[in-house]
């Protein structure tokens, strides 16, 4: 294709994608691939001086919403020159360092959210505004006004302008997506949309926070360094993230890495690391170019985030019967490795995010777990929607629909569901019995006819060496394993039964509570929901389980293959006024700490529970007890004082 010709494409797509994200707060394409749009602008521009006026390469920011103030900045809001290259990153740095002699350089976090300017006169915030194009910007005064994090009055009195970004933290927006029937797309949309929005109140539900990290005019000229910066904003109850390091030139791609390992266990969505000349003198002698300062560069991290075009869905159905939508997409590289399939939660999530074949969709993908879909970027002329399943399609039964789930109802039968069955049974937080895989379980399944986790422990090694790639050793060591396994302790199997809602905490949990099995068996209801984190959906799915017949026959078929379920050493005093008791405790006590106090309780047959109720036997109070107190008034339970209980464990 003709250069100038190919130039004129990529400056109106990329003109496009940007009206889309700056002005309408709406991305249609992932930051990585933008970054390669571009990047292919430059190189073309540069190879054959042809630039257009209307050139991103040209201008930074967006466009000025209609229904927002124009501001206009007392000085030009550059951009940050970027790299993703260490290499590019070091020179950079070496080349500061040999011709001005800068050995003192900040690495901070670089954020994805919004940029904000405030001023604040007379130590009150008297305006803020976004960056808009670098020189005119939207007076969102009263949206930031919004946050509750951000100060709108500091200890500093005088003309004060700071700048940072508007964020909102994953954990919030996993929290307002589930509650919400319009998802959002990303932690950048979802702040950009609520700070660019006339109604306040969307500002307030978003729960926004703002991270300030630069001062562009300080009156007393009190600020020096770019260290002294992030103390002055720490010091007048600004939001700082604490990642700030301060480093030579040789150490600044250690920091980079450092930030870019901790990255995924973060609250808040970053795509790099800024590094920067401490010294502010030094950068005045270095001085800008016409878009980015000459004394700071982003490191671009690998990106955790892409669009890629759906071509498919298939259903994949759990050990539990729920169904789950994997979408088939274009393979991209995302996070070190070659994605085609992303994850959906359930149907109702592929409808809420309104999910089609053929659209283009966010991805992201983390700490190894399959990509998951964000939501759609753009739909096309050809996308085709998603149509509901009506059967299984591993069984053909009929699917039931539960709120946002769909399953299968067939629980004996389903192919699927016995092998995902198999599966977690045999898992390290099981049973743990090594050497099974996907594959091993469907061997199994057909050539030896397994149906229940009790059908393993009668494969013998005959059958086992007539199976694909098990030879002598690989055969001994399953059936090691297995009988290994026969020994094992409550809690792993309780979770091995994959009773519905029931994770390896409350597995544990019960196991601690209980001192056998026929007694979780027949536990009640009222006992159950009084189990920390154990809530009527738990509970109802505990006796659920042990009300089925065929559950209870497993369990039989089991025990008679020879397993042994080590229970929790207890010496339960059948005597004790505390046995068989549900018990509270409240404030703190002399001579107990909560965790030894709960644990002797409940060795010696007590009930510990954390919330008072009228099932409630005891409560015991030390100091400062707090609303549980007034609560067993109010029901007229029993208080046992620290002394009371100290005669009632003696006798």
């Amino acid at each position: 294709m003709d250069e100038k010709l190919r130039i004129n494409e990529l400056v109106k797509e990329i003109n496009e994608h940007n009206y889309n994200y700056y002005t309408l707060d709406n991305p249609t394409i992932s930051d990585d691939d933008w970054d390669k749009l571009l990047s292919e602008l430059i190189e073309l521009e540069t190879k054959t001086g042809y630039i257009l006026p209307n050139s991103p390469t040209q201008n930074v920011g967006g466009e000025i919403l209609k229904g927002f103030s124009k501001v206009t900045h007392p000085t030009k809001l550059f951009s940050l020159n970027k790299c993703n290259e260490t290499q590019q990153m070091q020179d950079w740095v070496n080349g500061l360092y040999s011709k001005y002699g800068v050995d003192k350089f900040t690495v901070e976090v670089k954020y994805d959210g919004l940029r904000i300017i405030a001023r604040y006169e007379n130590g009150e915030l008297v305006q803020a505004a976004t960056r808009g194009n670098g020189i005119v910007g939207e007076d969102v005064t009263k949206q930031v006004s919004m946050i509750n994090s951000f100060p709108k009055v500091i200890k500093y009195k005088k003309h004060l302008m700071v700048m940072g970004e508007a964020m909102i933290r994953n954990s919030v927006l996993e929290k307002y997506n589930k509650h919400t029937n319009e998802p959002l797309k990303n932690a950048r949309n979802a702040a950009a949309g609520a700070i660019r929005n006339l109604d306040l109140s969307v500002v307030k539900e978003r729960n926004l926070n703002l991270y300030m990290y630069d001062i562009l005019e300080i009156e007393d000229n009190i600020i020096n360094t770019q260290e002294q910066c992030h103390k002055f904003l720490i010091d007048n109850g600004f939001d700082v993230w604490d990642i700030f390091y301060i480093c030579n030139h040789k150490d600044v791609l250690d920091k980079i890495m450092a930030i870019n390992d901790v990255r995924d266990s973060l609250d808040i969505m970053i795509d790099g690391a800024v590094v920067k000349i401490n010294d502010f003198a030094i950068r005045d002698e270095i001085g800008y170019t016409n878009k980015f300062p000459k004394w700071a560069m982003a490191y671009k991290y690998e990106a955790q985030e892409k669009t890629s075009i759906v071509r498919n869905i298939v259903w994949q159905v759990g050990r539990t019967g729920r169904l789950t939508p994997i979408a088939e997409i274009d393979p991209v590289e995302l996070a070190g490795a070659t994605v085609k399939r992303a994850t959906l939660n359930n149907y109702g999530d592929l409808k809420r995010k309104d999910v089609k074949v053929n659209s283009s969709v966010f991805i992201r993908r983390s700490n190894e777990v399959i990509p998951e879909i964000l939501n759609v970027a753009r739909h096309f002329d050809n996308s085709i929607d998603i149509p509901k399943p009506e059967v299984c399609p591993y069984c053909g039964s009929k699917l039931v629909e539960d709120g946002a789930n769909l399953f299968c109802p067939n629980k004996v039968n389903c192919i699927s569901q016995i092998c995902q069955n198999l599966i977690h049974f045999c898992s390290r937080n099981a049973m743990n019995i090594e050497g099974v895989s996907g594959k091993t379980i469907k061997q199994f399944r057909e050539m030896l006819d397994i149906n229940t986790p009790a059908d393993l422990y009668y494969i013998t090694r005959e059958e086992l060496l007539q199976l694909d790639k098990f030879k002598d050793l690989k055969a001994d060591n399953f059936l090691n394993s297995i009988e290994k396994s026969k020994k094992c302790k409550f809690a792993n199997f309780i979770f091995a039964l994959g009773i519905d809602n029931i994770g390896e905490k409350t597995s544990f949990d019960l196991a601690e509570r209980y001192n056998s099995l026929d007694e979780l068996i027949n536990a009640k209801k009222e006992d159950l929901v009084a189990i920390d984190d154990v809530g009527e959906v738990v509970a109802d799915s505990i006796i659920n389980y042990f009300n089925d017949p065929k559950n209870l026959k497993l369990i039989q078929d089991l025990l008679e293959a020879g397993i042994e379920i080590i229970y929790n050493k207890r010496n339960v005093d059948y005597n004790s006024p505390f046995y068989n008791k549900t018990v509270v405790i409240t404030g703190t006590l002399d001579n107990y700490s909560r965790t030894d106090l709960t644990n002797k309780l409940m060795e010696i047959g007590a009930k510990v529970s954390s919330s008072v109720s009228k099932n409630t036997d005891y409560v015991i109070v030390g100091d400062n007890p707090g609303s549980k107190y007034d609560k067993a008034l109010q029901l007229n339970i029993e208080i046992i004082t620290e002394e009371k209980l100290n005669k009632m464990l003696n006798n």
